[in-house]
C-alpha cells in the first residue's frame, strides 16, 4: 500500500478553528502509523515549537508549515473574486477580494527561517485584514519552502470553482515560477461532496497540462468524525453566530479529520502518484531546530573593554565599598569568587550586563526597581550591581538556587518597576538593542471554565440567563470537571437535557487556545533582528509581540525577561515624594528594619494596605504569631499560601515552646524557622550539610521533589541515605530526614523570593505607621477605579485618624493630596476623578479653568471650559459631592442652578459638540490604534488624558448577538469613560456615542470580560 503523510493540519493554534490539541494529535498520527506529520495553522506558528517537541518525543517526524494567506495581484491578473463563501478558514465572506490560502512547507532550515519572515511581514508592515503575504514576498522568501496550492480557497481551486479557468493557470504559471515545478504541488482534496470532486478533476487537468505535481491532502482540523459537531460549534463561536444561523461558517461534512493512509488510499485510488507525493515530500523536509542554545545578544562594552566577563568582574569589585562600607570580609570575597567562576563558565556575564544597565538606566530616571523578585535575590553578583536589594550573605540565600551550574538553563531575573513607567524601561531596551530585536512576547487566553460555559451557551443559542446561571455556579479557578463532581447546583443541572449537553461541550472545549494577546510582562531581546529567531505578530492593540510563547522562546533559547509592573512601587514613590516635600532628606534604603512601632502594627493585624500581608486571614496569623524581627515577616509571607500554610499552627507553637531538630548538626540551617523546612534554600542546605550532596544537586533534588517524579525520587533517596550513612549518620536518620524532604520541599517556598517580597511588606508597613497620611493618599491614588477599594481605604483613614477632607473644585487635584497646614499633614483631600461620573478628563478642564484665575462661580467655571468632559452628570456630581462647597453657595442652590448655568454656557458655544459617531454607525476612516492616542500625551508630569475603555468583539455586524450584549451592558454603567470598539477580524477602532460612555467599575469591568475574555477589555 502506497504510505501518506498528512500535510495539511490545522491544530488548536489555528484559534476559534482547528481543534486539535498538539500532544493528543500528535499520539493519535503515531497510533495510525504515521511516520511524519505536518503542522499549517492559518496565517501563522504559534505552535509550531511545542509541535515539534511533541513529535521528537514520540518518533513522529515533524513538518514545520503554515497556511499562508495570499494577497491577490490585480495588477497581474491575478485578482479573485468578491464575496467567495467561504470553505475552510476563518473569516466571513466580504465585499472584497478576500486572500487565498496556500500552504508553505520548510524543506530545511534556510526554508524555516523563511517561512518566519514571510509569516512576520504582514504584522511588521501594519497590513489591514487578514496577515496575508504577497508574490513579491514569497520570490524574496523562496529558498527552501515547497508550496501547496491549498484548499478550495486557494488561488488555483477558487478561479477554477467560479469559472475563472485561465485565472487559475495564471496562478499556476506564476507560482511555478516562483518555487519552480519540483516544489510546487497542485493540491487535491476530497471530504466527501460533489463541488470539490469537481474542482479537484479541473485541478488534475491543470496539473497535467502544465506539467505539475499532484499532492493528496485532507485538510485535518479536528481528529475525528465525532468531533465535527465540536467543530462546527467552535466556527459559531468564532464567528459570533448561533448554530441555528443559515449564513454562518460551516464546514459541509463530517471529514476534515485525521484519517489512516487506508482512508486516504482509498479516496484517491485512481491517483497513486498523489499519495506518493506525501511521502516524498516528508522524506525532503528536514529541519532540525537549535533548541537549547543561549542566544544571547552582545552586550556593547564601554571603550577599553573587551572582555564581558573582566567588565562584569570590574563592576562588582568597585560596587564592594558602596555595598559593604564596613570592608568586604573573606566570606564576601569568596561568594563573589564562586558567583562569578560559574558566571564564566555558563558564559552570562553579558545576561548580568544587560540587566544591569537597563535597571541603572531605569533608576537613573527616577524610576523606583523593585529589591528583587524570584531566586535572582540569592546571586552577590546582582546585589553588588543594583539588580536587587537585599544581601544573599546576610539572609542566607544561595546562588545555586538561581543559577545551577549541574542544570544549564538560561538565568532568570525577572525585574519590577514602578507600574506606570515601566513602559520608559521596554522602549530604553529596544532603543539600546534595536527595535527590530526587542519585542514582547505573546501569551494566549484560552476557555476557562467559566468562560466555556458561556461562549458555548451563546452559540447553542440558550437562554442568557440561564447559561450565566450556570457559569457563576462554578468557582473561580476550578476546572469544569471538577465543579461537576462538587458543586450541587451544576449536578442538578446535568439532569436537564440542554444544560447537560452545554456542560459536556464546555468541558470538550475548557483549556482550548481562544485568542492572543500579549503577555503581562514578557519581554525578549534578540542577538539579531527577532525574525531570524522567532516570527512576529501584531495583536489587536497594536503590540509586536513574538508568535511563540514563554515555553516556545525558552526552547529556542532566546534571552527573556519578565518587565514587571508592580503597583506598590508606585504607591511606595508617590509616597516618599510627598514625604521628601517636608522631610527633603527621607530615603527609604535608611529606614530600620527593627522598628518596634512598627512590628506592634503588624503583630496587632493592621495590615489594610501593606503589601502581601492583607489579607483578613495572613492578619489573623499575624496577631497570633506577633513578629518582632524582620525574619518573622518572611516566614508569614512564606507560610500564609494554599500548601504550608498547614504548618502555621506548628510554627506558632514552637515559636513559644523552643525549635526541635531532627540532628543537632542542622540546628544552624532551621533555627531561625524553629526546626521547620520553610524554605526551598533549607532543602538544599540540609541535603548538603548531611548526604554531601553539592548545592546544584541539591537543587535538582529540589526540583524532583517538585516534579512528583517517582523514579528520580527512589534515585536521590538512595544517593542521599549513601551520603548520609558514609557521613557517620544513622540510617534510620537519613530516612527520616528524607521523607521530612519530600514532605516540605513539595511546599518550601523560594526564600529568596520571600525576602526580597518581605523587604517590600516591611517598607510598606514602616510608611503606613510612620508616614500614614502620604502612604494613605498614596494607596488611595492606586485604587480609583475601584469604588469598593476606595471606600474600604477611605474607612482605614477615618480608624486611624485622618481626616478626610471633601473634594474642592478651587483646591484640589486630580487624585488623593495629602494636606498640610504649617508644615504638619492634617488629612487627606479626597481626588476629584475619585467622585462618581467624574473621570480624568473633567478634571483637566478644570485646572485649565483655574489657571485662569480664580473661579468664582459655577457659570464662571462654564464659561472658561469646552465642555467636553465637564459635562451635567458631572457637574452634579461634583455639587453633590461637595467639591463646589468653597463658592460660597448651598449645593441645593447650585443644583438648582445647574440647568441655567448650562444653558447660558451653551449658548456661548462651550459646550458645542459634533460629529459623534453612533454604536451603530460605521466610521467614515480610520482611527487610532489602541494606546496611540495615550503615547502622544506626554511624558511624566505632563497632565494624563482621561482613560479609554478598549472592546474587541467577534461579530460581523453591529446587528450581531455580541455588539447588543455589549450595548445593554454598558446602559447599566452611565459615566463619563469613552468606549471605543472594535469588530474582529477586520474591523477597525471607533468611538462610540456619548449616550454609551460609562463609570469604570469593577462590575462592568467583570461583566465585559465574561462576555468578551479578559483580553477583550482593556483600559488606558
Amino acid at each position: 500500500m502506497t504510505e501518506f503523510v498528512h500535510l495539511h493540519v490545522h491544530t488548536e493554534y489555528s484559534l476559534l478553528d482547528g481543534i486539535c490539541r498538539i500532544e493528543p494529535l500528535v499520539e493519535a498520527a503515531a497510533a495510525l502509523g504515521q511516520r511524519a506529520l505536518a503542522i499549517t495553522d492559518h496565517g501563522a506558528l504559534f505552535g509550531a515549537v511545542r509541535f515539534y517537541q511533541a513529535c521528537r518525543e514520540r518518533g513522529v517526524k515533524p513538518i514545520l508549515g503554515c497556511e499562508v494567506y495570499l494577497a491577490p495581484d490585480p495588477a497581474a491578473g491575478l485578482g479573485g473574486a468578491a464575496g467567495t463563501p467561504p470553505v475552510s478558514g476563518p473569516g466571513p465572506a466580504t465585499g472584497a477580494p478576500e486572500p487565498f490560502h496556500l500552504v508553505l512547507l520548510a524543506e530545511n532550515l534556510t526554508g524555516y527561517r523563511n517561512l518566519m519572515r514571510l509569516v512576520s511581514r504582514p504584522h511588521l508592515e501594519g497590513r489591514p485584514g487578514l496577515p496575508a503575504v504577497t508574490l513579491a514576498d514569497l520570490e524574496a522568501h523562496r529558498e527552501g519552502l515547497i508550496a501547496l496550492s491549498g484548499c478550495l480557497r486557494g488561488p488555483l481551486a477558487r478561479p477554477l470553482r467560479e469559472g475563472r479557468a485561465e485565472e487559475a493557470r495564471r496562478w499556476a504559471v506564476r507560482l511555478r515560477e516562483i518555487f519552480g515545478p519540483d516544489r510546487f504541488f497542485v493540491e487535491l482534496q476530497d471530504h466527501g461532496w460533489e463541488e470539490e470532486r469537481r474542482v479537484g478533476r479541473a485541478l488534475v487537468a491543470l496539473a497535467r497540462a502544465l506539467g505539475l505535481q499532484l499532492v493528496a491532502t485532507n485538510d485535518v482540523h479536528y481528529l475525528t468524525p465525532g468531533e465535527a459537531r465540536l467543530h462546527d460549534l467552535v466556527l459559531a463561536i468564532g464567528s459570533g453566530r448561533t448554530l441555528q444561523d443559515p449564513h454562518r461558517l460551516r464546514f459541509p461534512t463530517d471529514q476534515y479529520y485525521l484519517k489512516s493512509g487506508a482512508e486516504m488510499a482509498a479516496r484517491f485510488a485512481e491517483l497513486p502518484e498523489a499519495l506518493a507525493a506525501t511521502a516524498a515530500i516528508a522524506e525532503r523536509c528536514e529541519v532540525e531546530l537549535p533548541l537549547g542554545r543561549a542566544l544571547l545578544p552582545a552586550y556593547p562594552l564601554p571603550p577599553g573593554w573587551s572582555d564581558p566577563d573582566a567588565y562584569l568582574r570590574h563592576l562588582c569589585t568597585e560596587a564592594l565599598p558602596r555595598r559593604y562600607p564596613q570592608g568586604a570580609g573573606p566570606e564576601v570575597r569568596e561568594r563573589l569568587e564562586h558567583e562569578l567562576s560559574i558566571i564564566r563558565s555558563m558564559g552570562f556575564a553579558e545576561y548580568f550586563l544587560i540587566v544591569w544597565d537597563f535597571v541603572r538606566a531605569a533608576r537613573e530616571r527616577g524610576i523606583l526597581v523593585g529589591p528583587g523578585r524570584g531566586s535572582g535575590a540569592g546571586s552577590l553578583v546582582a546585589y553588588l550591581l543594583g539588580i536587587t536589594g537585599v544581601d544573599p550573605l546576610a539572609h542566607g540565600l544561595l546562588f545555586e538556587r538561581f543559577l545551577n551550574p549541574e542544570r544549564v538553563d538560561l538565568p532568570d531575573l525577572d525585574i519590577d518597576f514602578d507600574h506606570e513607567r515601566r513602559d520608559e524601561v521596554i522602549a530604553y531596551v529596544a532603543e539600546k538593542y534595536g527595535r527590530d530585536r526587542v519585542a514582547q512576547i505573546i501569551t494566549f487566553g484560552t476557555m476557562a471554565a467559566r468562560a466555556a460555559v458561556r461562549d458555548v451557551g451563546r452559540a447553542l443559542g440558550l437562554p442568557p440567563g440561564e447559561v450565566d446561571r450556570v457559569a457563576r455556579a462554578i468557582p473561580f479557578g476550578m476546572d469544569l470537571a471538577t465543579a461537576r463532581q462538587q458543586v450541587p447546583e451544576l449536578q442538578q443541572a446535568a439532569g436537564r437535557r440542554e444544560l447537560a449537553e452545554l456542560l459536556d461541550l464546555a468541558e470538550a472545549l475548557e483549556g482550548l487556545p481562544r485568542h492572543a494577546s500579549t503577555h503581562a510582562a514578557g519581554v525578549v531581546i534578540a542577538p539579531g533582528p527577532l525574525t531570524d529567531y522567532v516570527p512576529l505578530y501584531r495583536g489587536a492593540d497594536g503590540t509586536l509581540v513574538t508568535q511563540y510563547d514563554m515555553e516556545g522562546l525558552q526552547a529556542i533559547g532566546l534571552l527573556k525577561m519578565d518587565f514587571l509592573g508592580l503597583r506598590t512601587l508606585t504607591v511606595i514613590d508617590r509616597a516618599v515624594q510627598a514625604i521628601r516635600a517636608r522631610e527633603p532628606g527621607f530615603r527609604l534604603e535608611a529606614i530600620p528594619l527593627d522598628d518596634p512601632a512598627t512590628y506592634a502594627m503588624l503583630a496587632a493585624g493592621q495590615t489594610l494596605g501593606v503589601f502581601q500581608l492583607e489579607a483578613g486571614w495572613v492578619a489573623d496569623v499575624l496577631r497570633q504569631l506577633r513578629p518582632a524581627r524582620f525574619q518573622d515577616v518572611v516566614a508569614v509571607i512564606s507560610l500564609c499560601r494554599p500548601g504550608p500554610m498547614q504548618y502555621i499552627p506548628e510554627y506558632i507553637a514552637r515559636r513559644e515552646t523552643g525549635p526541635r531538630y531532627p540532628h543537632p548538626d542542622l540546628a544552624d540551617i532551621l533555627q531561625e524557622t524553629y526546626g521547620i523546612m520553610v524554605y526551598q534554600e533549607q532543602v538544599m542546605q540540609v541535603a548538603a550539610r548531611m548526604a554531601g550532596f553539592s548545592l546544584g544537586q541539591a537543587d535538582l533534588l529540589r526540583r524532583a521533589v517538585g516534579k512528583k517524579k517517582r523514579e528520580e525520587l527512589e534515585r536521590y533517596r538512595d544517593a542521599f541515605i549513601a551520603g548520609a550513612v558514609a557521613r557517620g549518620y544513622d540510617r534510620a536518620l537519613a530516612e527520616q530526614v528524607y521523607a521530612d524532604i519530600l514532605r516540605f520541599a513539595s511546599y518550601g517556598f523560594n526564600k529568596s523570593h520571600a525576602v526580597a517580597y518581605g523587604l517590600l511588606a516591611y517598607q510598606t508597613a514602616y510608611l503606613k505607621r510612620h508616614y500614614p497620611v502620604e502612604f494613605m493618599a498614596a494607596l488611595l491614588n492606586s485604587v480609583m477605579g475601584s469604588e469598593e477599594k476606595v471606600n474600604t481605604y477611605v474607612a482605614e483613614c477615618r480608624r486611624l485618624g485622618i481626616p478626610v477632607l471633601p473634594p474642592d473644585i478651587l483646591t484640589g487635584e486630580a487624585g488623593f493630596t495629602p494636606a498640610y497646614e504649617g508644615g504638619r499633614p492634617v488629612g487627606i483631600r479626597f481626588g476629584l476623578a475619585a467622585i462618581k461620573h467624574v473621570g480624568a478628563g473633567a478634571v483637566a478642564e478644570i485646572q485649565a479653568a483655574r489657571a485662569r484665575g480664580p473661579i468664582r462661580s459655577l457659570t464662571d467655571l462654564l464659561t472658561r471650559t469646552e465642555g467636553r468632559y465637564l459635562s451635567r452628570r458631572a457637574l452634579e456630581a461634583l455639587i453633590k459631592a461637595g467639591a463646589c462647597d468653597s463658592l460660597g453657595v448651598p449645593r441645593a442652590q447650585l443644583l438648582a442652578e445647574l440647568d441655567r448655568a448650562l444653558e447660558e454656557a451653551q449658548a456661548r458655544g462651550r459646550l458645542a459638540r459634533g460629529g459623534q459617531i453612533s454604536l451603530f454607525d460605521l466610521p467614515a476612516g480610520p482611527q487610532a490604534p489602541v494606546g496611540e492616542e495615550e503615547r502622544k500625551a506626554g511624558s511624566r508630569g505632563r497632565p494624563v488624558k482621561e482613560p479609554v475603555l478598549y472592546l474587541r468583539v467577534r461579530a460581523r455586524d453591529l446587528d450581531d448577538e455580541p455588539v447588543r450584549r455589549i450595548r445593554a451592558i454598558l446602559s447599566r454603567f452611565p459615566g463619563s469613560t469613552r468606549v471605543r470598539i472594535k469588530l474582529e477580524p477586520q474591523g477597525r477602532w471607533i468611538e462610540v456615542a456619548e449616550a454609551y460612555r460609562v463609570r469604570l467599575t469593577d462590575g462592568l469591568l467583570e461583566a465585559l470580560r465574561d462576555l468578551l475574555g479578559p483580553d477583550g477589555v482593556v483600559v488606558r
